[in-house]
């Protein structure tokens, strides 16, 4: 059985729990790990069944112990936000580690606006959130120059939902859009459930949905 461990998943209940929720679905398949900040909500996920670690993902000791723990039949999943200095150093030391580790698979979710698609960014958006963007696009680069498989998916804006069915995927094409977290998470389960990461990056919205109906 092959391992899930997330980084990112958090009480707020955001794209990770959602994610977490949709493979404690799929038991039979994925046995599932993460790493998390608060004691008594790792309490809750261990009676899912769910293996954790309480730390930071800043952490050296915290994420060797949770990549040991999860063991090489492992792809990870980093939904990670983080304070402004911190997202990148913890996409970074997560991604060395599961090197040394021996992992060789991981999905990481990023936004709409990094690396190739910051021109995209209205200057209003640059100076409201592009320093997490940029951030982001280091953390891109860092995976996308590792030993691991990766796979990229940048979506655009998030917000609470239910699952359409209909997120899609779009490769070397600008696009802009919504998607409910909840349809991100229904999208990350199917691109990691192929047999090997394709080493891409993706734009990820739901065509179906526009400011009026988000």
């Amino acid at each position: 059985m092959k391992t899930l461990l997330l980084f990112g998943v958090s009480p707020k209940k955001g794209t990770g729990y959602q994610v977490l929720q949709l493979a404690l679905q799929q038991s039979s398949e994925w046995r599932c790990a993460a790493l998390v900040r608060d004691a008594a909500f790792a309490a809750e996920l261990n009676r899912q069944g769910v293996q954790t670690v309480v730390g930071d993902a800043t952490d050296e000791s915290s994420v060797k112990e949770i990549c040991r723990l999860a063991g090489t039949n492992t792809i990870i999943v980093s939904t990670l936000g983080g304070s402004a200095g911190a997202h990148y150093l913890a996409q970074r030391l997560i991604i060395d580690t599961a090197e040394q580790a021996g992992i060789s698979q991981m999905l990481l979710v990023t936004s709409l606006g990094c690396g190739d698609s910051w021109h995209t960014m209205s200057e209003r958006a640059k100076t409201a959130f592009g320093h997490a963007v940029r951030e982001k696009s280091l953390a891109e680069v860092w995976l996308q120059t590792s030993k691991l498989n990766y796979e990229i998916l940048r979506p655009g804006g998030l917000s609470n939902g239910d699952v359409t069915g209909t997120g899609k995927c779009f490769y070397q094409q600008e696009v802009h859009g919504f998607i409910h977290r909840t349809e991100l998470a229904n999208v990350i389960m199917q691109r990691i459930s192929a047999s090997v990461l394709d080493n891409r990056i993706y734009a990820v919205v739901d065509p179906g949905l526009t400011s009026d109906n988000n």
